[in-house]
Order: structure tokens, then sequence, then C-alpha cells
């Protein structure tokens, strides 16, 4: 497969070694049983978890649910083929979803063409999106924050793109034994679910981490989760007593 070419504006926080690896699977984002098909298994439950944040931190109505984020402004960092994109323009909101693979951001556009969506994909960094003054209602960084070179510019990008009272939803791996043999180990050299070298467990995010880092650009920390995997099942679910190795955290910006 020929890999995409890099966006030729440089952020602080890209990788070009992630950027590559992840433009080299772009033709498989859509594909339950292919190398994004764990993302395919959470995606309902991030989904689900960001719609319930923002319902509760932005005071939104339930009274129209199939329509439930009309008038809001989500940004999505790091969204790939656009598997979260999508449902979130599904549900009313106004997306623009971000990448620094080129391969992804064409993936992404193909597949909203061919589900009559309007979402806005662009191939750049959110650092840049920051620069343009741009703010939203919503930002999501969801799997990304183990994949960034620097975390506190993507940090305060991300802070900086977010409107005063708007939420931010972002979902990671702990760095932990557990999640070593889990979201390495297993994930990789036994389930066979991702390619081989997907994740460095080095840079997982400990909730600390990742909770101080955006506290020290202003945001709130308002609720955290745990993602569990029940292997029995097939299935992702929440609990919040277990952030062992993936979770996800709200935060506000007051």
């Amino acid at each position: 497969m020929t890999q995409a070419p890099m966006p030729t504006k440089k952020s602080a926080s890209i990788s070009s070694d992630e950027i590559a690896r992840f433009s080299a699977q772009s033709e498989d984002w859509w594909l339950a049983d292919g190398d994004f098909a764990p993302l395919h298994k959470l995606n309902p439950v991030r989904l689900a978890y960001v719609r319930d944040q923002a319902v509760e931190r932005l005071k939104i109505s339930k009274a129209s649910p199939y329509n439930i984020f009309s008038g809001l402004k989500l940004l999505d960092v790091g969204c790939g083929g656009g598997l979260l994109a999508e449902p979130m323009a599904r549900l009313g909101a106004k997306v623009t979803g971000i990448d620094a693979s080129e391969a992804g951001i064409k993936a992404a556009r193909a597949h909203a063409r061919q589900s009559g969506l309007e979402i806005s994909y662009q191939a750049t960094s959110v650092e840049e999106v920051a620069a343009k003054g741009k703010q939203y209602d919503v930002v999501t960084a969801m799997e990304i924050v183990e994949h960034v070179a620097d975390m506190n510019a993507f940090s305060r990008a991300l802070a900086d793109c977010l409107h005063p009272g708007g939420l931010l939803v972002a979902s990671t791996l702990n760095r932990t034994a557990k999640s070593y043999a889990m979201g390495i180990v297993a994930a990789e050299y036994i389930l066979r679910w991702v390619p081989r070298g997907t994740h460095q467990w080095k840079k997982f995010v400990r909730p600390s981490e990742l909770m101080r880092a955006l506290e020290q650009h202003g945001l709130r920390v308002v609720d955290a989760t745990g993602v569990v995997y029940n292997p029995l099942h097939q299935t992702f679910s929440l609990d919040p007593r277990d952030l062992s190795v993936n979770y996800m955290v709200a935060f506000v910006k007051d």
C-alpha cells in the first residue's frame, strides 16, 4: 500500500512515525473486522459517554433525542476515518473532524459522502486549529493522547479550541502492568486485534497525568470512568471503579 503524504505544516504534538502507521491502515477504517475492529466494538460505549456528558454538562434538553446536538459545534481531534464524527453528525452536531493523516481524512470524506453526511474533514493539527482562534462547544480526543509527541502542546491546543463552558472528552490507555498485558501483549500478539507496534506502553498516560496536563490549561475534571472488556460477550462497558486499562475523562472550561 502506498503511504499517503504527510501534512505540509508541522506541529509539536504530531509524531511522523505514528501518522505513517495509521496512514498505512487508512483503507481499513470502516471494515468492522479489519485493523480497527476494536474501535468498532468500543464506539457505542464512547459515543454514549460523550452524549451523556454533553447532555449533563451543557444542559441539553432530551426532548428531541434524535437531534440532540442540534446547534452545537463539535471538534473531533484525531478523527481517523470518522467512526465517532459520523454518529455525532447524525445527532445534529455541526462536526469538524481533524487528523494529521491525509489518507485517513480521504477515507473519512469518502465515507461521509456515501452516508450523505455534511462533515468538515481537515488534514491538520489541533495546534493549527487553535492558532486560527476557532472554538467549539464540544471537543473530543479519543484514543489519540497515547500517540502524540508533545503532551503539553497538545493539551494547551485542546483547551484553546474549547468555548468557555464547553466540554472536552478524552480517552486513552493507562500506563499499568495490566494495560501492558491487555493493550499490547493480548491485543497485538495473542488476539491480533491490531497490528504489532500500534502502541508503545511508555507513551500510555496515567489518569493523574492527563488530568494535570489539562487542568494547568484551565480545564476542570467533572467525570472519569474506566472502560472494561468482557471477553465472554466480546463487549466493552463503563466501570468508574476500574481505570486500569482504558479510561475516559470529561473536562469543562470554566
